[in-house]
């Protein structure tokens, strides 16, 4: 589970409401899925989405079994929450007529997080039903976030991968307030992928593979605390396996410098920064891949 800012905390867990008008998500129209804030499970599909006018995100189909749906108390409204951690997200209500589906999910954005790709199939996404969510998340800063991102997101088993900030003190920083060195953030990628089809072992060998994890205070060319190595855990397990790795890359004799430490807020890049080298059609300029292990 995510950690949760007593706003988050007021929504999702004692089941408040935001304001009307003030989320991010309510005029938000890029592609990707949006996810449950504390379990990171997927909830809606960015086709899904439209304009209601009512001030909070609307959604007229939820991803299969994603949602449970429980009366109020007062028998008046229906409350929708994640299914798997139980999350308040907001209310549903049908027969208004804003779409075909007749149905509206009007939710919370302070409910929600959010993965931009245009590459995920629709239909494809795991049923939140189940007692671990089929896609899981992975956050690792190497370096300047293009080439990372573009070499991880070529891994079979990603699913969608974003540019991001984390690790730093300032809610939402643009990228020239995060180069100033005064945020504390670091450039880092955000990975969501199918542990049926690559393991989290695999992704992090392929990060300790496609930068220096013993440079100190950059990465290649890029120098500066942004641009430090290391792996952001959501779990024990994660955590576990990226000391495991660190300890069999000493072993072999090399200076690891890369930190391992628990993920807090992931915020999204500009979306100038968003598959860069795809965009371009060029390579990474610091980034390549070097085996480490057998």
């Amino acid at each position: 589970m995510k950690k949760l800012t007593p706003q988050e905390e007021q929504i999702i867990l004692h089941k408040g409401t935001e304001a009307p008008f003030s989320g991010k998500f309510y005029r938000h129209h890029q592609k990707g899925i949006y996810i449950c804030r504390q379990c990171g499970a997927p909830l809606y599909r960015s086709e899904n989405k439209f304009d209601s006018g009512c001030g909070w995100p609307s959604f007229d189909e939820e991803i299969k079994d994603a949602v449970k749906r429980t009366p109020d108390p007062d028998g008046l409204r229906t409350e929708i929450s994640c299914a798997h951690c139980g999350g308040h997200l907001g209310h549903v209500f049908s027969g208004e007529g804003f779409t075909a589906k007749n149905t509206r999910h009007c939710v919370n954005s302070l409910s929600l997080d959010f993965v931009a790709d245009q590459t995920v199939p629709s239909g494809t996404e795991p049923s939140c039903a189940q007692k671990t969510p089929a896609l899981q998340t992975a956050v690792f800063a190497g370096g300047c976030f293009w080439g990372v991102e573009h070499l991880m997101a070529q891994q079979n088993g990603v699913k969608a991968i974003q540019c991001g900030y984390t690790g730093g003190h300032l809610a939402n920083p643009t990228y020239e307030q995060v180069c100033s060195g005064k945020t504390g953030h670091y450039e880092a990628v955000r990975i969501v992928f199918d542990p049926k089809l690559v393991s989290y072992e695999t992704l992090a060998k392929l990060f300790f593979e496609i930068h220096d994890p013993t440079q100190a205070d950059g990465q290649g060319p890029d120098i500066g605390a942004q641009y430090r190595s290391v792996i952001f855990y959501t779990n024990d397990e994660q955590k576990q396996t990226a000391q495991k790795l660190i300890g069999i890359l000493k072993s072999k004799g090399l200076n690891v410098k890369t930190k391992v430490l628990p993920l807090q807020d992931f915020w999204p890049a500009e979306e100038y920064h968003q598959h860069y080298y795809q965009r371009k059609g060029t390579q990474p300029y610091c980034h390549r891949r070097v085996k480490r292990f057998d």
